[in-house]
């Protein structure tokens, strides 16, 4: 028994409020899933690796009298230096992202 599949193309109302890309937005695919979640692993690794790299790069700088000093402004340094991180690493990066994410998938495939 042999049934005929047949794609019919999609057919769009213009009057409607239907917006297809957000509805195929919404359309969770494993696949999918699995590549957007490897490729926000590795960039979260690439924002841990530069928030790492640049709190070294600010040790041993002490803040200038009179705004700088005390518990807050350690506060705020680690604070502004993750923030550089996340912003580093969202424009680009410096490219551990993309190897990182390569790896992730090679090893999901088994090929290591």
């Amino acid at each position: 028994m042999t049934e005929k599949l047949s794609l019919l193309p999609l057919q769009v109302n213009p009057s409607a409020k239907t917006n297809v890309k957000a509805l195929a937005a919404k359309a969770n695919f494993a696949a999918g899933d699995k590549l957007s979640s490897a490729r926000k692993a590795a960039q979260d690794f690439e924002t841990s690796f530069l928030t790492t790299m640049l709190e070294q790069m600010w040790t041993g700088i002490e803040a200038e009298a009179p705004f700088g000093g005390g518990h807050s402004e350690k506060v705020y340094r680690s604070m502004i230096v993750g923030e550089y991180a996340k912003s580093i690493s969202s424009s680009g990066g410096i490219g551990l992202a993309d190897h990182v994410y390569r790896e992730i998938l090679s090893a999901q495939e088994g090929r290591k």
